[in-house]
Parts: structure tokens; C-alpha cells; sequence
């Protein structure tokens, strides 16, 4: 008999977590357009930038086959980005 495993392959699992970054490129960008119409600050601009930067980064690393470190600098990233943004808000 042969087992087995039931977890992704390499090649599944960079395709997942690039698609991940792209969706979360994408609501970023839904999200600035909602920050632009309401008349954001420029420190909340530059923090959405700093989110499609920090995308793109992890979607390269997925490319290139650093897939676990990508997805713990997104999520990492990501709560650091929302907290700031948060921080700003309450000052």
C-alpha cells in the first residue's frame, strides 16, 4: 500500500499564495480609491502604497519558490500596515 499526503505541491502552493497577494493588491486598491474619495491624508496614501509595495514583494518571492517566507512577510507586514493606519487614525 502507499500513503498519501494530502497537502499541496510546491507549484500549487506558489500559485496560491501569489493569488493571495493579488487579491489583497486588489482590495488595497479598492480600499485607496475609497481613502481617495473621502479625502484621506497623504500618511494613509502612503501607507496603501507601502501595501501594494509590500504585495508585489511576496508575489516575487512566491515566483521565485520562497513561498512560506513570502506569506509570513505578508501577513507580518500587513498587521504592522493596519495597525499604523489605525495608530494614525486615533492622533
Amino acid at each position: 500500500m502507499t500513503s498519501t499526503q494530502g497537502g499541496l505541491t510546491p507549484r500549487q502552493a506558489r500559485r496560491l499564495r501569489m493569488g493571495i497577494a493579488g487579491v489583497a493588491m486588489a482590495v488595497m486598491a479598492v480600499v485607496l480609491v475609497i481613502q481617495l474619495g473621502d479625502g484621506s491624508s497623504l500618511r494613509s496614501v502612503g501607507l496603501y502604497g507601502a501595501a501594494f509595495i509590500l504585495s508585489g514583494a511576496v508575489i516575487e518571492m512566491s515566483r521565485r519558490g520562497r513561498t512560506r517566507l513570502g506569506m509570513a512577510v505578508l501577513v507580518t507586514g500587513f498587521v504592522l500596515l493596519l495597525g499604523a493606519e489605525w495608530w494614525l487614525r486615533t492622533r
